[in-house]
Protein backbone atom coordinates (compact mmCIF):
# COMPACT_ATOMS: atom_id res chain seq x y z
CA UNK A 1 0.00 0.00 0.00
CA UNK A 2 1.53 3.52 -0.96
CA UNK A 3 1.76 6.11 1.48
CA UNK A 4 -0.82 8.13 0.43
CA UNK A 5 -3.47 4.57 0.32
CA UNK A 6 -2.08 4.78 3.66
CA UNK A 7 -3.39 8.03 5.18
CA UNK A 8 -6.35 7.72 3.04
CA UNK A 9 -7.10 4.67 5.01
CA UNK A 10 -5.80 5.43 7.73
CA UNK A 11 -7.61 9.06 8.28
CA UNK A 12 -10.97 6.86 6.65
CA UNK A 13 -11.06 4.84 10.22
CA UNK A 14 -10.07 7.01 12.56
CA UNK A 15 -12.67 9.70 11.31
CA UNK A 16 -15.10 7.79 10.46
CA UNK A 17 -15.03 6.40 14.22
CA UNK A 18 -14.42 9.13 15.79
CA UNK A 19 -17.12 11.05 14.61
CA UNK A 20 -19.22 8.35 15.78
CA UNK A 21 -17.74 8.50 18.76
CA UNK A 22 -18.19 11.74 18.98
CA UNK A 23 -21.62 11.53 18.65
CA UNK A 24 -22.13 9.51 21.04
CA UNK A 25 -20.25 11.74 23.81
CA UNK A 26 -22.33 14.16 22.46
CA UNK A 27 -25.87 12.79 23.16
CA UNK A 28 -24.24 11.39 26.66
CA UNK A 29 -22.95 15.09 27.35
CA UNK A 30 -26.77 16.47 26.36
CA UNK A 31 -27.98 13.82 29.14
CA UNK A 32 -25.59 14.20 31.65
CA UNK A 33 -25.98 18.08 31.34
CA UNK A 34 -29.75 17.74 31.54
CA UNK A 35 -29.14 15.42 34.77
CA UNK A 36 -26.02 17.50 36.12
CA UNK A 37 -25.88 21.21 36.83
CA UNK A 38 -22.80 23.62 35.38
CA UNK A 39 -21.34 23.86 38.91
CA UNK A 40 -20.59 19.58 38.30
CA UNK A 41 -19.05 20.05 35.08
CA UNK A 42 -17.16 23.35 36.65
CA UNK A 43 -15.14 21.37 39.57
CA UNK A 44 -14.11 18.48 36.55
CA UNK A 45 -12.74 21.34 34.66
CA UNK A 46 -11.12 23.06 37.64
CA UNK A 47 -9.67 19.43 38.31
CA UNK A 48 -8.61 18.55 34.31
CA UNK A 49 -6.68 22.01 34.31
CA UNK A 50 -4.23 20.22 37.17
CA UNK A 51 -4.87 16.54 36.05
CA UNK A 52 -4.04 17.61 32.25
CA UNK A 53 -1.10 19.84 33.32
CA UNK A 54 1.07 17.02 34.90
CA UNK A 55 -0.33 14.12 32.50
CA UNK A 56 1.79 16.15 29.99
CA UNK A 57 4.88 15.91 32.54
CA UNK A 58 4.31 11.89 33.19
CA UNK A 59 3.89 11.52 29.29
CA UNK A 60 7.41 13.34 28.89
CA UNK A 61 6.99 13.37 24.78
CA UNK A 62 8.66 10.36 24.67
CA UNK A 63 5.22 8.37 23.01
CA UNK A 64 5.43 11.00 19.94
CA UNK A 65 9.22 10.53 19.70
CA UNK A 66 8.54 6.77 19.80
CA UNK A 67 5.89 7.27 16.78
CA UNK A 68 8.73 9.36 14.66
CA UNK A 69 11.52 7.24 14.94
CA UNK A 70 12.40 5.79 12.05
CA UNK A 71 13.63 2.44 13.66
CA UNK A 72 11.53 1.26 17.50
CA UNK A 73 13.04 -1.87 19.48
CA UNK A 74 10.78 -3.71 22.24
CA UNK A 75 13.08 -2.12 24.14
CA UNK A 76 12.44 1.29 22.77
CA UNK A 77 8.92 0.53 24.05
CA UNK A 78 9.77 -1.41 27.53
CA UNK A 79 11.95 1.69 28.06
CA UNK A 80 9.68 4.26 27.66
CA UNK A 81 6.84 2.11 29.96
CA UNK A 82 9.45 2.21 32.78
CA UNK A 83 10.00 5.94 32.36
CA UNK A 84 6.07 7.00 32.09
CA UNK A 85 5.55 4.70 35.19
CA UNK A 86 8.04 6.15 37.84
CA UNK A 87 7.15 9.50 37.07
CA UNK A 88 3.37 8.55 37.06
CA UNK A 89 3.77 7.03 40.79
CA UNK A 90 5.68 10.09 41.78
CA UNK A 91 2.95 12.23 40.53
CA UNK A 92 0.02 10.24 41.87
CA UNK A 93 2.02 10.70 45.19
CA UNK A 94 2.69 14.70 44.81
CA UNK A 95 -1.13 14.94 43.83
CA UNK A 96 -2.36 12.76 46.96
CA UNK A 97 -0.78 14.79 49.74
CA UNK A 98 -1.44 18.43 48.02
CA UNK A 99 -5.21 17.27 48.02
CA UNK A 100 -5.98 19.27 51.03
CA UNK A 101 -4.27 21.91 49.97
CA UNK A 102 -6.18 22.27 46.83
CA UNK A 103 -9.35 22.11 48.04
CA UNK A 104 -8.76 24.36 50.71
CA UNK A 105 -7.73 26.99 48.04
CA UNK A 106 -10.81 26.64 45.93
CA UNK A 107 -12.99 26.32 49.02
CA UNK A 108 -14.62 23.10 48.65
CA UNK A 109 -14.12 20.53 50.22
CA UNK A 110 -15.27 18.10 47.37
CA UNK A 111 -12.04 18.64 45.53
CA UNK A 112 -10.09 16.67 47.82
CA UNK A 113 -11.60 13.35 46.99
CA UNK A 114 -12.08 14.47 43.27
CA UNK A 115 -8.02 14.93 42.68
CA UNK A 116 -7.21 11.85 44.71
CA UNK A 117 -9.25 9.53 42.90
CA UNK A 118 -9.01 11.96 39.30
CA UNK A 119 -5.02 10.90 40.05
CA UNK A 120 -5.11 7.08 39.82
CA UNK A 121 -5.37 7.68 35.94
CA UNK A 122 -1.55 8.72 36.45
CA UNK A 123 -0.62 5.17 37.51
CA UNK A 124 -2.89 3.02 35.29
CA UNK A 125 -2.10 5.19 31.99
CA UNK A 126 1.60 3.93 31.23
CA UNK A 127 -0.02 0.36 30.87
CA UNK A 128 -2.56 1.77 28.37
CA UNK A 129 0.05 3.75 26.59
CA UNK A 130 2.46 1.22 25.59
CA UNK A 131 -0.06 -0.68 23.12
CA UNK A 132 -1.48 2.53 21.99
CA UNK A 133 1.75 3.54 20.66
CA UNK A 134 2.38 0.45 19.59
CA UNK A 135 -0.46 0.23 17.20
CA UNK A 136 0.07 4.23 16.36
CA UNK A 137 3.49 3.55 14.97
CA UNK A 138 2.50 1.06 12.63
CA UNK A 139 -0.66 2.95 11.48
CA UNK A 140 -3.41 0.26 12.84
CA UNK A 141 -5.57 2.95 14.05
CA UNK A 142 -8.68 0.54 12.62
CA UNK A 143 -7.95 -1.18 15.56
CA UNK A 144 -7.62 1.67 17.73
CA UNK A 145 -10.84 3.48 16.22
CA UNK A 146 -12.91 0.02 17.47
CA UNK A 147 -11.69 0.09 20.60
CA UNK A 148 -12.24 3.88 21.25
CA UNK A 149 -15.60 3.45 19.97
CA UNK A 150 -16.45 0.44 22.72
CA UNK A 151 -15.11 2.55 25.38
CA UNK A 152 -16.97 5.47 24.80
CA UNK A 153 -20.36 3.35 24.80
CA UNK A 154 -19.87 1.59 27.77
CA UNK A 155 -18.18 4.29 29.92
CA UNK A 156 -20.82 6.72 28.80
CA UNK A 157 -23.63 4.50 29.56
CA UNK A 158 -22.17 3.96 33.06
CA UNK A 159 -21.72 7.73 33.73
CA UNK A 160 -25.18 8.57 32.91
CA UNK A 161 -26.21 5.41 35.37
CA UNK A 162 -24.56 6.70 37.90
CA UNK A 163 -26.31 10.61 37.41
CA UNK A 164 -29.42 9.32 37.48
CA UNK A 165 -28.76 7.44 40.44
CA UNK A 166 -28.01 10.64 42.56
CA UNK A 167 -23.73 10.35 41.81
CA UNK A 168 -23.40 14.00 40.81
CA UNK A 169 -20.16 15.20 39.69
CA UNK A 170 -18.68 11.18 40.66
CA UNK A 171 -20.20 9.49 37.63
CA UNK A 172 -18.11 12.32 35.40
CA UNK A 173 -14.81 11.15 37.35
CA UNK A 174 -15.49 7.57 37.97
CA UNK A 175 -16.99 7.45 34.17
CA UNK A 176 -13.13 8.25 33.32
CA UNK A 177 -11.37 5.95 35.43
CA UNK A 178 -13.80 2.97 34.39
CA UNK A 179 -12.48 4.15 30.59
CA UNK A 180 -9.01 3.46 31.21
CA UNK A 181 -9.63 0.06 32.74
CA UNK A 182 -12.25 -1.11 29.71
CA UNK A 183 -9.12 0.55 27.28
CA UNK A 184 -6.82 -1.47 28.70
CA UNK A 185 -8.20 -4.68 28.83
CA UNK A 186 -9.22 -4.45 24.89
CA UNK A 187 -6.03 -3.67 23.88
CA UNK A 188 -3.80 -5.92 26.12
CA UNK A 189 -4.04 -8.85 23.49
CA UNK A 190 -3.84 -6.66 20.10
CA UNK A 191 0.06 -5.40 20.36
CA UNK A 192 2.96 -7.66 21.24
CA UNK A 193 4.05 -5.53 23.60
CA UNK A 194 4.76 -6.56 26.82
CA UNK A 195 4.55 -4.02 30.28
CA UNK A 196 8.25 -5.13 31.10
CA UNK A 197 10.50 -2.69 33.69
CA UNK A 198 13.26 -2.02 31.66
CA UNK A 199 15.65 0.74 31.69
CA UNK A 200 18.61 1.75 28.81
CA UNK A 201 20.50 4.84 29.33
CA UNK A 202 21.12 5.37 25.84
CA UNK A 203 16.92 4.52 24.55
CA UNK A 204 16.09 6.92 27.34
CA UNK A 205 18.46 9.80 26.46
CA UNK A 206 17.89 9.39 22.49
CA UNK A 207 13.64 9.60 23.07
CA UNK A 208 13.92 11.92 25.94
CA UNK A 209 15.39 14.77 23.82
CA UNK A 210 13.04 14.83 21.27
CA UNK A 211 10.30 14.36 23.84
CA UNK A 212 11.78 17.41 25.97
CA UNK A 213 11.11 19.86 22.89
CA UNK A 214 7.13 18.15 22.80
CA UNK A 215 6.63 18.25 26.18
CA UNK A 216 7.84 22.51 26.52
CA UNK A 217 5.79 23.14 23.64
CA UNK A 218 2.76 20.71 24.89
CA UNK A 219 2.63 22.46 28.48
CA UNK A 220 2.97 25.73 27.28
CA UNK A 221 0.12 24.99 24.67
CA UNK A 222 -1.98 23.44 27.31
CA UNK A 223 -1.45 26.38 30.05
CA UNK A 224 -2.35 28.74 27.15
CA UNK A 225 -5.66 26.63 26.48
CA UNK A 226 -6.46 26.22 30.17
CA UNK A 227 -5.79 29.58 31.51
CA UNK A 228 -9.37 30.94 30.75
CA UNK A 229 -10.45 28.33 32.70
CA UNK A 230 -8.72 28.52 35.80
CA UNK A 231 -9.09 32.67 36.63
CA UNK A 232 -12.62 32.03 35.41
CA UNK A 233 -12.83 29.44 38.24
CA UNK A 234 -11.13 31.35 40.61
CA UNK A 235 -12.08 34.60 39.91
CA UNK A 236 -16.23 33.87 38.96
CA UNK A 237 -16.90 29.93 40.10
CA UNK A 238 -17.46 26.85 39.19
CA UNK A 239 -20.84 27.84 37.46
CA UNK A 240 -19.09 30.26 35.17
CA UNK A 241 -16.51 28.21 33.93
CA UNK A 242 -18.86 25.53 33.28
CA UNK A 243 -20.95 27.58 30.98
CA UNK A 244 -17.76 28.78 29.03
CA UNK A 245 -16.45 25.15 28.70
CA UNK A 246 -19.31 24.15 27.22
CA UNK A 247 -19.29 26.67 24.87
CA UNK A 248 -15.73 26.51 23.99
CA UNK A 249 -16.13 22.76 23.56
CA UNK A 250 -19.07 22.94 20.97
CA UNK A 251 -16.77 25.42 19.21
CA UNK A 252 -14.17 22.80 18.95
CA UNK A 253 -16.27 20.15 18.44
CA UNK A 254 -15.66 19.61 14.41
CA UNK A 255 -11.84 19.58 15.65
CA UNK A 256 -12.27 16.87 17.61
CA UNK A 257 -14.50 14.94 15.41
CA UNK A 258 -12.54 15.23 11.94
CA UNK A 259 -9.25 17.42 12.48
CA UNK A 260 -7.77 15.74 15.46
CA UNK A 261 -8.10 12.06 14.38
CA UNK A 262 -6.23 13.05 10.60
CA UNK A 263 -3.51 14.62 12.39
CA UNK A 264 -1.94 10.85 13.27
CA UNK A 265 -1.56 9.62 10.05
CA UNK A 266 -0.68 13.05 8.01
CA UNK A 267 1.91 13.41 11.65
CA UNK A 268 3.12 9.77 10.90
CA UNK A 269 3.24 10.17 6.88
CA UNK A 270 5.36 14.04 7.49
CA UNK A 271 7.74 12.19 9.76
CA UNK A 272 8.43 9.20 7.08
CA UNK A 273 9.15 12.63 4.35
CA UNK A 274 10.54 14.63 6.69
CA UNK A 275 13.44 15.23 4.42
CA UNK A 276 11.07 15.74 1.62
CA UNK A 277 9.94 19.24 1.30
CA UNK A 278 8.00 18.68 -1.41
CA UNK A 279 6.23 15.99 -0.16
CA UNK A 280 5.59 17.81 2.82
CA UNK A 281 4.00 20.77 1.27
CA UNK A 282 1.77 18.78 -0.58
CA UNK A 283 0.75 16.80 2.41
CA UNK A 284 0.19 20.32 4.31
CA UNK A 285 -1.81 22.16 1.35
CA UNK A 286 -3.91 18.81 1.32
CA UNK A 287 -4.42 18.10 4.67
CA UNK A 288 -5.83 22.19 4.84
CA UNK A 289 -7.97 21.86 2.00
CA UNK A 290 -9.53 18.97 2.96
CA UNK A 291 -9.83 19.62 7.11
CA UNK A 292 -12.05 23.53 5.65
CA UNK A 293 -13.99 21.31 3.22
CA UNK A 294 -15.28 18.84 5.82
CA UNK A 295 -15.30 21.13 9.18
CA UNK A 296 -15.61 24.87 8.34
CA UNK A 297 -19.30 24.50 7.35
CA UNK A 298 -19.80 23.04 10.27
CA UNK A 299 -17.77 25.93 12.41
CA UNK A 300 -20.47 28.31 10.40
CA UNK A 301 -23.53 26.04 11.67
CA UNK A 302 -22.66 26.45 15.06
CA UNK A 303 -21.37 30.50 14.84
CA UNK A 304 -25.35 31.11 13.17
CA UNK A 305 -27.33 29.33 15.49
CA UNK A 306 -25.53 29.27 18.64
CA UNK A 307 -28.65 30.39 20.59
CA UNK A 308 -31.18 28.26 19.22
CA UNK A 309 -29.10 24.90 19.40
CA UNK A 310 -27.73 25.13 23.39
CA UNK A 311 -31.50 26.48 24.28
CA UNK A 312 -32.87 23.40 22.24
CA UNK A 313 -29.86 20.37 23.30
CA UNK A 314 -29.08 21.42 26.78
CA UNK A 315 -32.03 23.56 27.98
CA UNK A 316 -32.51 27.27 29.32
CA UNK A 317 -30.16 26.96 32.92
CA UNK A 318 -27.42 26.62 29.55
CA UNK A 319 -28.39 29.55 27.82
CA UNK A 320 -25.44 32.00 28.43
CA UNK A 321 -22.89 28.94 27.13
CA UNK A 322 -24.27 30.45 23.60
CA UNK A 323 -22.14 33.50 23.94
CA UNK A 324 -18.51 31.84 23.85
CA UNK A 325 -20.18 29.31 21.34
CA UNK A 326 -21.42 31.83 18.53
CA UNK A 327 -18.40 34.29 19.04
CA UNK A 328 -15.52 30.89 19.27
CA UNK A 329 -17.01 29.12 16.40
CA UNK A 330 -15.84 30.93 13.47
CA UNK A 331 -12.44 30.23 14.64
CA UNK A 332 -12.25 27.04 12.91
CA UNK A 333 -11.34 28.62 10.01
CA UNK A 334 -7.95 29.09 11.75
CA UNK A 335 -7.62 25.86 13.10
CA UNK A 336 -7.70 24.24 9.71
CA UNK A 337 -4.36 26.11 8.99
CA UNK A 338 -2.94 25.72 12.28
CA UNK A 339 -3.67 22.14 12.65
CA UNK A 340 -1.27 21.34 9.65
CA UNK A 341 1.27 23.82 11.16
CA UNK A 342 1.92 21.92 14.10
CA UNK A 343 2.09 18.66 12.21
CA UNK A 344 4.77 20.31 9.56
CA UNK A 345 6.95 21.74 12.77
CA UNK A 346 6.58 17.96 14.79
CA UNK A 347 7.24 16.13 11.50
CA UNK A 348 10.83 17.89 10.92
CA UNK A 349 11.72 18.57 14.77
CA UNK A 350 11.22 22.10 15.15
CA UNK A 351 8.83 22.30 18.35
CA UNK A 352 11.34 24.69 19.90
CA UNK A 353 10.40 27.65 18.00
CA UNK A 354 6.86 26.88 18.34
CA UNK A 355 6.86 26.84 22.02
CA UNK A 356 7.74 30.66 21.79
CA UNK A 357 4.73 31.18 19.79
CA UNK A 358 2.38 29.31 22.55
CA UNK A 359 4.17 30.99 25.21
CA UNK A 360 3.38 34.37 23.34
CA UNK A 361 -0.03 33.53 23.47
CA UNK A 362 -0.53 32.73 26.92
CA UNK A 363 0.82 35.91 27.95
CA UNK A 364 -2.44 37.32 25.59
CA UNK A 365 -4.64 35.03 26.83
CA UNK A 366 -3.58 35.59 30.41
CA UNK A 367 -3.84 39.17 30.43
CA UNK A 368 -7.08 39.28 28.61
CA UNK A 369 -9.17 37.00 30.26
CA UNK A 370 -8.10 38.94 34.16
CA UNK A 371 -8.70 42.34 32.21
CA UNK A 372 -12.22 40.96 30.80
CA UNK A 373 -13.55 39.90 33.93
CA UNK A 374 -12.42 42.42 36.22
CA UNK A 375 -13.80 44.91 33.96
CA UNK A 376 -17.15 42.91 34.05
CA UNK A 377 -17.06 42.43 30.39
CA UNK A 378 -18.13 38.67 31.04
CA UNK A 379 -17.98 35.72 28.84
CA UNK A 380 -17.52 37.52 25.91
CA UNK A 381 -14.51 39.28 26.70
CA UNK A 382 -13.34 36.30 27.72
CA UNK A 383 -13.55 34.89 24.43
CA UNK A 384 -12.95 37.62 22.33
CA UNK A 385 -9.34 37.17 24.17
CA UNK A 386 -9.30 33.82 22.63
CA UNK A 387 -10.11 35.14 19.53
CA UNK A 388 -7.48 37.67 19.08
CA UNK A 389 -4.80 34.98 20.74
CA UNK A 390 -5.49 32.66 17.90
CA UNK A 391 -5.56 35.02 14.59
CA UNK A 392 -1.98 35.96 16.39
CA UNK A 393 -0.36 32.54 16.96
CA UNK A 394 -1.89 31.14 13.63
CA UNK A 395 -0.52 33.83 11.12
CA UNK A 396 3.18 33.10 13.56
CA UNK A 397 2.26 29.61 13.20
CA UNK A 398 1.94 29.33 9.34
CA UNK A 399 4.92 31.62 8.98
CA UNK A 400 7.44 29.12 10.73
CA UNK A 401 6.17 26.10 8.87
CA UNK A 402 6.27 27.92 5.76
CA UNK A 403 10.41 27.92 5.87
CA UNK A 404 9.92 24.22 5.89
CA UNK A 405 8.51 24.10 2.44
CA UNK A 406 9.08 27.55 1.16
CA UNK A 407 5.69 27.39 -0.45
CA UNK A 408 4.01 31.15 -2.08
CA UNK A 409 1.46 33.07 -0.90
CA UNK A 410 -0.87 32.05 -4.02
CA UNK A 411 0.01 28.44 -3.09
CA UNK A 412 -2.23 28.72 0.24
CA UNK A 413 -5.00 30.80 -1.53
CA UNK A 414 -5.37 27.87 -4.15
CA UNK A 415 -5.54 25.43 -1.48
CA UNK A 416 -7.92 27.45 0.70
CA UNK A 417 -10.27 28.73 -2.04
CA UNK A 418 -12.77 25.98 -3.34
CA UNK A 419 -13.59 25.66 0.39
CA UNK A 420 -14.42 28.95 0.88
CA UNK A 421 -16.23 29.49 -2.05
CA UNK A 422 -18.33 26.43 -0.57
CA UNK A 423 -19.27 28.15 3.10
CA UNK A 424 -19.51 31.72 1.35
CA UNK A 425 -22.43 29.50 -0.86
CA UNK A 426 -23.48 28.08 2.91
CA UNK A 427 -23.54 31.86 4.68
CA UNK A 428 -25.39 32.96 1.93
CA UNK A 429 -28.46 30.56 2.09
CA UNK A 430 -28.37 30.98 5.78
CA UNK A 431 -28.61 34.81 4.96
CA UNK A 432 -31.61 34.22 2.57
CA UNK A 433 -33.54 31.83 5.18
CA UNK A 434 -33.45 34.68 8.06
CA UNK A 435 -34.66 36.87 5.72
CA UNK A 436 -37.91 35.22 4.08
CA UNK A 437 -38.79 33.17 7.44
CA UNK A 438 -41.15 34.95 9.88
CA UNK A 439 -39.36 37.43 12.04
CA UNK A 440 -38.60 36.38 15.76
CA UNK A 441 -38.88 33.02 14.40
CA UNK A 442 -35.02 32.20 15.75
CA UNK A 443 -36.51 33.06 18.92
CA UNK A 444 -39.94 31.73 19.64
CA UNK A 445 -39.84 28.76 17.27
CA UNK A 446 -36.03 27.74 18.16
CA UNK A 447 -36.46 24.03 17.28
CA UNK A 448 -38.45 24.58 13.80
CA UNK A 449 -35.30 27.31 12.78
CA UNK A 450 -32.84 25.05 14.23
CA UNK A 451 -34.11 22.16 11.82
CA UNK A 452 -35.21 24.69 8.69
CA UNK A 453 -31.69 26.05 8.58
CA UNK A 454 -29.59 22.83 9.58
CA UNK A 455 -31.23 21.07 6.71
CA UNK A 456 -31.56 23.74 4.04
CA UNK A 457 -27.81 24.84 4.80
CA UNK A 458 -26.51 21.49 5.24
CA UNK A 459 -28.36 20.19 1.54
CA UNK A 460 -26.79 23.35 -0.17
CA UNK A 461 -23.61 22.99 0.80
CA UNK A 462 -23.49 19.44 -0.51
CA UNK A 463 -25.16 20.19 -3.86
CA UNK A 464 -22.52 23.23 -4.19
CA UNK A 465 -19.38 20.61 -3.81
CA UNK A 466 -21.04 18.08 -5.98
CA UNK A 467 -21.91 19.65 -8.76
CA UNK A 468 -19.50 23.06 -9.09
CA UNK A 469 -16.95 22.82 -11.35
CA UNK A 470 -13.78 22.81 -8.79
CA UNK A 471 -10.92 21.37 -10.10
CA UNK A 472 -9.14 20.69 -6.85
CA UNK A 473 -12.16 18.86 -4.99
CA UNK A 474 -12.96 16.76 -8.21
CA UNK A 475 -11.42 13.57 -6.82
CA UNK A 476 -12.97 14.09 -3.60
CA UNK A 477 -16.41 15.17 -5.03
CA UNK A 478 -16.21 12.10 -7.65
CA UNK A 479 -15.58 9.50 -4.75
CA UNK A 480 -18.84 10.96 -2.78
CA UNK A 481 -20.83 10.47 -6.26
CA UNK A 482 -19.48 6.86 -6.25
CA UNK A 483 -20.77 6.28 -3.00
CA UNK A 484 -24.06 7.66 -3.80
CA UNK A 485 -24.75 5.70 -6.57
CA UNK A 486 -23.24 2.40 -4.99
CA UNK A 487 -25.45 2.45 -1.75
CA UNK A 488 -28.59 1.74 -3.01
CA UNK A 489 -27.51 -1.66 -4.54
CA UNK A 490 -26.51 -2.55 -0.83
CA UNK A 491 -30.09 -1.90 0.47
Amino acid sequence: MSLSQSIRSSSKWLVSSNIVSQMLQFGFGIALARLLVPADFGMIVTIQIFTGFVSLVASGGMGQSLIRSKEASEADFQVIFSLQLGIGVLIYAVLFMIAPWFSEWFGNNLYKDLLRISALSFVMRPFLNIHNLWLQREMRFKEASMIGLAVNLISGAASISMAVSGFGVWSLVLGGLLASIISFFLVFRMTPMHSRLRFDQEIAKKHSSFGFKIILNDLVSYMRKQTSNFIITKMAGAGMVGLFNKGDSLAKLPFEMISGPIYQPVFRAMSIEQDNPDKIKYLFFRMTSLLLLYTLPIYIGLWWLAEPFIIVVYGEHWAEAAIPLQILAPLGLLYCVGHPCGAVLAATNRLGREAVIQAITWAIVGLGCYVSLDQGWGLAGVAYTIVFSQIYSTTHFYLLANQCYRAKFNELVAAVAPALLLNIILVAVLIGLDAILPTGMSEHSQKAYLLICASAGGLAYVTAFLFLPLPSLATEAMRWKKLIRIAPQHT
